[in-house]
């Protein structure tokens, strides 16, 4: 009965006194509900990161214009693409090192650092005066900006576990929100001497920079929510000073987990050793298939902006950087009705795979239409094209969500900093072939706008369709498994 006392003392849930993990840890226990504070500043914190990504894609084809680099109009998609490549290139070389700084120091100076590199950086890149300028205030802002893969770990360190699928749900749906207000903020603000000539003039310096005004605002917010981050709690558990007792307790609830699990390891020193992210199969296959769906998102986003702004007779829109910005705005509207009331009650209906599977599919005959949208005017192109731009953006958001879900899931805490320095590392190379890829596809298509098979801009949405198409076929087994406890 002794011997029972004991392991049930031992066994019992204890809290460090100056570990920031355990306070957070506790006060997660004594409290109930919804945790919207939490919730709310994660979603800040990811918008943050995202704004920057994509704001620059509605007027950077005026932007490349205006650097006299391209010698034909035709040409401007090949420059495009690599501007928006180089954001993605510095990621890879400097992604899991953030995620071992965040395992080792903590989750929130990756998230202050990285915000205050988005208020700095961004803010360049709004004042370039030429090409060089623009990709290495680019690369030098995705060498810096590590905070996407430690703050995935932060959301679900900071919720209650029964609430852990809506913070992992609203880190994706927050990506993908600043994915989408980003270019409508970029679409409105860009030009300001046209779209509000009552308020700038073409004399002003956003008349003669008709591009600094997008940036320099978005620097403004990411200011703002780099002096909020300061006061975010770490989640990161720091066991200073552990006692016998402490150690004692470690070895009982590393046997109880050993009994209760299928998967047994053999400790070492009384330890038991951190598994190999790299043989980790149900976070490498996750990782993998999110690398082949990153490729295929960024390439569409850069893509669509560039399609939209294009003239009539190669195949685009002739849509001004407003207009854009007004398709993209609709869009994250829709989507964060979907991702906040429709998505939670999807995935546990369906499980994150299911639903993976399902997007994917449904993507392939969406894109298929969009040559044939742009045959249309007037009032049926509105319609139509601000449809199957919200369809397209749920769908990609949904197969995003439930891949985050399954990477964070594949691993332990301490390990999530580093799993998702992997993710970053290697969706960021995938997402540096998107932009450039899309742009010189794009531009290459225009080129061929009389060719008897697949013709202008049919060949550039075949190609995202066959992307999309191996995406879905690597969502079944034995490909893609869920981790087993």
């Amino acid at each position: 009965m002794a011997v029972d006392e004991q392991t049930v003392v031992l066994l019992k849930k204890h809290y460090y006194e100056n570990c920031p993990g355990c306070k957070v840890d506790k006060l997660k226990e004594s409290r109930r509900g919804l945790p919207i504070r939490e919730l709310l500043s994660i979603w800040i914190v990811v918008l943050c990161s995202a704004l920057t990504v994509s704001s620059l894609f509605p007027y950077l084809y005026f932007m490349i214009r205006d650097f006299h680099i391209a010698k034909r109009e035709e040409d401007i998609g090949y420059y495009a693409g690599y501007v928006g490549s180089s954001l993605f290139l510095g990621r890879v070389l400097t992604s899991i090192l953030w995620g071992i700084v965040a395992d080792r120091c903590g989750r929130k100076p990756v998230i202050v650092i990285g915000t205050i590199s988005v208020t700095v950086l961004n803010t360049l890149f709004g004042l370039s005066v030429n090409f060089w300028m623009a990709i290495a205030s680019r690369f030098l802002l995705g060498c810096l900006n590590g905070l996407l893969g430690p703050v995935k770990a932060y959301a679900s360190e900071m919720i209650r576990e029964e609430y852990q699928a809506l913070a992992i749900s609203i880190v994706g749906t927050a990506w993908w929100v600043g994915l989408i207000i980003g270019p409508a903020l970029g679409g409105y603000l860009a030009q300001p001497a046209e779209n509000f000539p009552s308020i700038f003039s073409k004399e002003s310096v956003f008349g003669r920079f008709p591009c600094r005004l997008p940036s320099l605002t978005i620097s403004a917010f990411a200011l703002v929510v780099s002096i909020a981050s300061f006061w975010l709690p770490e989640t990161l558990h720091k066991h200073y000073g552990s006692s016998e007792l402490d150690e004692s307790r470690k070895d009982m609830e590393t046997a109880s987990l050993e009994s209760s699990s299928k998967y047994n390891t053999h400790k070492v020193g009384g330890r038991t050793p951190k598994k190999s992210l790299i043989r980790n199969w149900p976070l490498m296959s996750s990782v993998i298939l999110f690398c082949v769906v990153s490729l295929h998102d960024m390439a569409y986003t850069e893509i669509f902006s560039l399609w939209a702004v294009s003239p009539r007779q190669l195949g685009g829109l002739s849509y001004t950087t407003e207009d854009v910005g007004t398709v993209l705005s609709i869009s994250g509207a829709g989507l964060l009705v979907f991702q906040t009331c429709l998505y939670p009650h999807w995935v546990r209906l369906l499980g994150p795979i299911m639903v993976a599977r399902i997007g994917g599919v449904l993507t392939i005959p969406l894109l298929s239409s969009y040559p044939f949208i742009a045959m249309l005017t007037g009032l049926g192109l509105s319609i139509a094209l601000n449809c199957a731009s919200v369809a397209k953006n749920v769908l990609s958001v949904s197969i995003d969500t439930s891949l985050l879900i399954l990477q964070n899931n594949a691993v332990d805490q301490d390990q999530r900093g580093a799993a998702n320095g992997i993710v970053m590392t290697a969706m960021s190379l995938f997402k540096a072939f998107g932009p450039a890829g899309g742009g010189t596809t794009f531009s290459w298509a225009q080129k061929r706008q009389d060719a008897a098979f697949l013709p202008g801009n049919h060949m550039v949405f075949f190609i995202l369709n066959v992307v999309q198409a191996i995406g879905v076929l690597m969502t079944f087994k034995p490909f893609l498994v869920e981790r087993q406890d």
